[in-house]
């Protein structure tokens, strides 16, 4: 399976982006599909996932609320709709599919170290 990002750029804070991860190569119903991000010297952190069989979606706990993921299943597709961007949201960001849900509230990004990557996107926020 294969995971392209796109979507990412330069905004202004309080400005929005839609980020978009197409997946190609496998059952896309199958998958529970996540985005994290990754600022320069931080760890990556998960900020929501969803199921793509039921719609069923799952949000870090800074994410909730400016952060929504939905899934095309037409266009085998997965978004990450962000508003009121701040520039602590600057990172590259990334989506990732597994087979099985890997969802907790403390989730980690080395526990999806199985699962298919995109190569990531920046978004950078100024202030």
């Amino acid at each position: 399976v294969q995971l392209v990002e796109s979507g990412g750029g330069w905004v202004q804070a309080g400005g929005s982006l839609r980020l978009s991860c197409a997946i190609s190569g496998g059952d896309f119903a199958s998958y529970a599909v996540a985005w994290f991000r990754q600022a320069a010297g931080k760890e990556r952190e998960a900020v929501a996932c969803i199921e793509t069989h039921n719609g069923r979606t799952y949000y870090g706990d800074s994410f909730q609320g400016r952060f929504t993921v939905s899934s095309d299943t037409a266009a085998n597709t997965v978004h990450l709709q962000m508003i009121s961007l701040k520039p602590e949201d600057t990172a590259v960001y990334y989506c990732a599919a597994s087979r099985s849900l890997i969802w907790s509230r403390n989730v980690k990004a080395e526990w999806w170290s199985g699962a298919a990557w995109g190569q990531g996107t920046q978004v950078t926020v100024s202030s």
